[in-house]
């Protein structure tokens, strides 16, 4: 095989897409499969980690300018300490990695691994707070769980251990912490379309489905071109429950002893999976220039005679947008051609190429090349900066409006059981239809067509602060939803699956 076959994606986006996924993940040196015997972990090989710390940057600054600290909790949680709240035991004991000796000696408790960490961060939540002065409190971490999935693993999508952050809080009231709740759904979704030009819907999960002893779970769902949905981040209002298990409490200003209301969230590096999978074709990587690691890839072409005249030009053309903050790499290799070259930025996803020969050097212009649709555009020398910037943009704007293209060509209505499972079949995405809320019923077609409910809408009466009674809180029970123009009214409609009377609207879908 040559070199240039090698750098090549082998496998269609469309007809093999799981193949073709783990062959960019890897040709473009994203990352590599753990040590033998290790299945289900994966090296992070810097391209990729550099884009996770794009992402956490991003969400970083956001979450400091509304009153968070970060902080580090144990990697280890003792046994005891996860069998205080009977509903996290119950959820992620299948998953749960346990460590049973230290050295050569056998522990007296087991520890686990650390799969989320409520039940670490709560005791001590519980020692910091004391008054109503001390709250709100927020906190949170960047770091690694390890969940011992048992289903196929995918790099980024799904692995035993992954990077993600978990946010804390603990509240005086009800309403504070639902919009504590709400506030940090809000910024998941930012991060999806203002950084990685992927459009989102929220919801919340179906009450079997939320998080173990949640009140409501509320998700960010991005949907893949092959019509599969992505989980893109969750934030969970978890009532009293915690609080209860682990004493949180405070003294209210009338001196009584209260009960705080409390939150977790958290976004993981499978929002760069659902980054991979959006945006890149059969050519390799795509990447918005928000966090591609290199922004530009200035290829100077020229010939044995022209060569120090086109250099020294596109040398001070990089120096040029180094100045201005943009990442350029200038790929002045005299050891590949430039085929080659234009090859290998593609396949690594680089968003704007720049070419450079004697032509551009003698008339003081550069041509700048879209990666996702490979547009030319002349820009003036003088102007490179300002124009390079405006490329950014339209280039921003092409990924986001494809993957819009995609989100909203493949919402569906089904107003029968027949319409849900030949819809799903047929096209994948998501299915809106009226539900009875039973979990037997979405068991049903989850055992024939392996499809789920990814979340119902939240109703609209939710953010207002003063409307926290609901026993479901956060989960729509009105009649009409209203979700990109594409309207159910629930009004005498029943449940697709049983025919008795439907209360939601449920969204089906395949998921990773």
């Amino acid at each position: 095989m040559s070199e240039d076959q090698d750098l090549g994606i082998t496998q269609s986006k469309i007809h093999n897409t799981g193949e073709w996924y783990a062959e960019v993940v890897q040709k473009a040196e994203l990352a590599n499969y753990g040590p033998e015997g290790m299945s289900g972990f994966i090296v992070t090989r810097p391209r990729a980690y550099g884009l996770w710390e794009r992402v956490q940057s991003y969400l970083d600054t956001r979450f400091k300018q509304t009153g968070v600290q970060n902080a580090y909790f144990p990697l280890f949680i003792p046994e005891g300490y996860l069998e205080r709240e009977k509903e996290i035991v119950e959820g992620f004991d299948p998953e749960v990695a346990w460590v049973e000796q230290a050295g050569r000696n056998e522990l007296e408790e087991r520890l686990a691994v650390r799969p989320t960490s409520e039940s670490i961060i709560a005791p001590y939540l519980s020692q910091w707070i004391r008054s109503y002065r001390d709250l709100p409190l927020r906190v949170n971490q960047w770091t690694s769980v390890v969940r011992w999935e048992a289903t196929e693993t995918k790099p980024f999508f799904r692995t035993k251990e992954f990077l993600w952050q978990e946010g804390h809080t603990a509240h005086a009231t009800r309403a504070d912490a639902w919009a504590e709740t709400m506030r940090r759904l809000n910024q998941y979704e930012s991060t999806y379309e203002d950084l990685l030009a992927i459009p989102v819907l929220q919801g919340a999960k179906p009450e079997h489905d939320k998080f173990p002893g949640a009140d409501t779970t509320t998700t960010v769902e991005a949907l893949m071109p092959d019509g599969k949905s992505v989980q893109g981040a969750t934030s969970h209002y978890l009532g009293t429950e915690f609080a209860d298990a682990f004493d949180i409490t405070y003294t209210d200003t009338d001196e009584t002893s209260r009960v705080a209301h409390t939150t977790s969230w958290g976004l993981s590096w499978r929002a760069l999976g659902a980054l991979i999978m959006t945006h890149s074709d059969n050519q390799g990587l795509v990447l918005p220039p928000t966090v591609a690691p290199e922004q530009v890839v200035i290829v100077p072409i020229w010939q044995t005679e022209t060569k120090e005249r086109v250099l020294e030009y596109a040398e001070d053309v990089a120096n040029n947008l180094d100045d201005a903050g943009i990442r350029v790499e200038l790929d002045d290799r005299d050891d590949q051609n430039p085929g080659f070259k234009f090859n290998e930025w593609e396949l690594k996803g680089v968003p704007l190429r720049a070419e450079i020969g004697p032509d551009e050097a003698t008339e003081g212009t550069v041509t700048l090349i879209h990666r996702p649709d490979g547009e030319s555009i002349t820009a003036e020398r003088s102007e490179i900066v300002e124009t390079v910037q405006e490329q950014f943009d339209a280039v921003y704007a092409k990924l986001y409006a494809a993957a819009e293209e995609t989100l909203n060509s493949n919402i569906r209505i089904a107003e029968t059981r027949s319409e849900l499972l030949g819809t799903i079949g047929q096209h994948g995405g998501y299915v809106k239809t009226p539900w009875c809320g039973d979990e037997g019923c979405e068991t049903a077609i989850k055992d024939e067509i392996a499809a789920e409910i990814v979340m119902v809408p939240i109703s609209s009466d939710e953010d207002d602060e003063q409307d926290t009674t609901d026993e479901n809180m956060g989960v729509n029970n009105d009649t009409t939803v209203e979700s990109n123009e594409k309207s159910l009214d629930l009004t005498d409609s029943t449940c697709v699956v049983c025919d008795n009377p439907a209360f939601k609207t449920a969204y089906f879908a395949k998921s990773y």
